[in-house]
This record gives C-alpha cells, structure tokens and sequence, in this order.
C-alpha cells in the first residue's frame, strides 16, 4: 500500500511583476506545494500545473482527516506514477485563482489589496495572460535553485501552461506531459469560455466588477460554475445514475422556475460546492487568459505555430475521446505539427464518461505509461 502523502501551502512573494502586456503588478503573491525531495543534482523536479478551476492542492491531504486528497493524488505520491520517493514535485497557484477564498490558496489578482490605494483592484487589475502564470512559477523555481525540470506536466489549462514552458524556455525542460489540453483550438472553445463568463456580466450585483464592498454577485457565478462543469462533461456522465430525464425527488415538471430535474440538481450541487471559495472577477480574468493564449508569446511568438516551432521536449500528449472541451481532432492536429517539426510525441488515450473530466478522475488508467516515460531516459 503506497504510504498517505501529507502536504502544506508555501507562499512565494515577489516585490513586483512585469507581466506580458508590459504593465508592472506590485507586491505578487502565490501560494505552492511541493511533494518529495530534491536531490542534491537539483535535477529531480517536476511542475505540475493546475486546471481552470484548481489550485496547487494537486496530491495529497493537509490533514489525515481531509476528506478528499489533491486532483492528481492517484498518481503523485510514494511508488505512484510521479514517484515522490524518486522526484522532487511542485505545484504553484496561479495568479488570479479562482478560489482565492479558500484559506489555503495564495493568490493575487482582482479580489486583492491594491496597495496604491488600499482597497480591492477590482477590474483595475490588468489582463494577465497564461504565460504570465508561468513567468511566476519561474520565479518560485529559480527561487530553489532548479536550472532544469526533469518534466512538466498538468491538465486542462495546466496542460496549456505545460506547452508554454516548453516553447518559452526549451532548455529548461526535459519532458513534457500535457493531458486534455492543445494549444491548436479554435473559436467554438473561445466562444464557449465567453459563455462561462456571461451569467456573471448579467448579474446586476456585479455591478462592473466592482462589488467588494456590496453584496457579490452570487447567483450570476453560481450559473458561471454550472456551465464550466456541464460543458466540461460528457452526456454519459448526465445520463448516468440518477440523471438523464428523471425527475428530482420532490420534481414539479410543471414549475417553469425551479430546478425539477435530477441532472439540474447535481449541477447546483457541485457549483454551490466551488461557490464560497470563488470569486467572480476572477473568473473573468481566468477566461481572458485562456481565449488569449498563445504558447512561447513570452518569448516572442506571434502566432500558435511559431510556439510550437520552439519546443524541443519529449512529449507524452495524453487526452480523452470524449473531451468536449479540447475536441480529439485538435489534439491529433498538435502531434502532427509537433512531429513535423521532429518533436518525440507519444500519445494515450484516457476513457470514461466525465468528458474532459476524465484527465482528472480517470489518470490513474494512463499511470504506468507516465511513469514510464517520466523514467525513460532521452
């Protein structure tokens, strides 16, 4: 039995950022974990980069008795498939996360302190952009003395910020591991993030992002948080037990304004469950940073291409069929431009019925292949 992994938040300051757009954030601060030992080389480490709505929190508990264990704990751990025994793991909260109120999440972004003024940025915060994510976990890297990550790995928009790495600092990467995600996607993604935004925007309590003094506006992000996990899901997890058409207990099909149907239900349930911890300017701000996105951009790439044309590392793309998020033909588009450029790319498939969910609650199927090439030598 693998032995139980116990974890604690990290904070990493920086007394100031010059992100992408050119404009200079004061007084950064995130939030990181690490999992095992970095070896005297140095040259043990893994980032793992975090999803949409996810933090660092990527393995492990912060107590025995936390009921659930970080995202990614069934394959980072002792004699998991990321070996903590072998490989020294980080993970780093990103700018602008959505749970910023989560006691143990360190961020900085809209819902922080502007320290000019003393009072929330609110939309005053600037547009940051995903390489500016990974700007900073440069920094927390550099910080403990890594010059090189054995790998970089994540899901989703962790996957996004694994392709940044390689294409901005090819040296500084030995592998890479991007699951359910491609930097090949189109405007029906783009317009879809749109959609997770709108709900927010509609919300009179929004009041143009500024509300932190106000009552927030609760009900817009609640809706925002039940279009990302439906359209992040697949029809056989909806159709699943207790879904497709039936009725809630206690359903009145005939009640227009109420949530009737079991599917409706287990939304609500699973948005109300993110709610307290979220915040909705900083969802805003997660959503522009991914229709924005574009690989090596802090290295000077203009276009989708030119970043790829940079990455020189192995890559292990893993991704599900069913993702409804980052469609199955954008990500066979990725492995032969990657390949055409003559990048080692091998691919797995991750099935299940969660959609693009299945990269996170079904990893463990694709575990020995990770492990394998995380041991392979190139």
């Amino acid at each position: 039995m693998n032995a139980e992994l116990l974890t604690f938040k990290q904070r990493f300051e920086l007394p100031e950022l010059q992100i992408l757009s050119g404009a200079t954030i004061k007084s950064v601060a995130v939030g990181f974990e690490t999992y095992g030992k970095l070896d005297a080389s140095r040259e043990n480490a893994i980032l793992v980069a975090h999803f949409f709505s996810g933090s660092s929190h990527a393995a492990g508990r912060y107590e025995p008795c936390d009921s659930m264990p970080g995202y990614w704990d069934a394959i980072i751990g002792p004699g998991k498939a990321v070996d903590t025994d072998r490989y020294f793991v980080i993970s780093v909260d990103s700018l602008v996360n959505l749970n910023v109120h989560d006691p143990k999440v360190v961020t900085t972004g809209p819902a922080s302190i502007d320290p000019t003024t003393g009072k929330p940025y609110g939309l005053k915060f600037p547009a940051v952009g995903i390489g500016d994510f990974i700007r900073v976990q440069k920094a927390v890297i550099d910080s403990l003395g890594i010059k090189r990550l054995h790998a970089v790995m994540g899901p989703s928009m962790g996957g996004l910020q694994t392709f940044d790495w390689a294409a901005t600092y090819p040296d500084c990467v030995g592998r890479i591991i991007p699951t359910i995600a491609t930097p090949m996607f189109g405007g029906w993604l783009t317009a879809w993030l749109s959609m997770w935004a709108q709900p927010i925007k509609l919300d009179p309590a929004w009041r143009g992002g500024d509300y932190y003094d106000a009552r927030p506006p609760l009900a817009g992000l609640e809706a925002s948080l039940r279009l990302v996990t439906l359209s992040a899901l697949h029809s056989q997890w909806a159709d699943g037990p207790g879904g497709g058409r039936a009725l809630a207990p206690g359903g009145d099909a005939g009640d227009v304004a109420a949530n009737s149907f079991a599917v409706e239900q287990r939304l609500e349930e699973i948005a109300r469950t993110r709610l307290d911890a979220s915040d909705a300017n900083h969802l805003l701000y997660l959503v522009r940073a991914n229709q924005t996105y574009l690989p090596g951009a802090g290295a000077g790439a203009k276009t989708v291409a030119e970043g790829l044309a940079r990455i020189k590392a192995p890559t292990l793309m893993l991704y599900s069929p069913e993702d409804q998020v980052f469609l199955v033909e954008w990500m066979h588009a990725t492995v032969g431009a990657l390949r055409e450029i003559g990048v080692l790319v091998e691919t797995g498939e991750i099935h299940g019925p969660h959609g693009h969910y299945n990269g996170i609650l079904r990893i463990a199927d694709v575990g020995p292949q990770i492990a394998e090439f995380l041991a392979r030598e190139f």
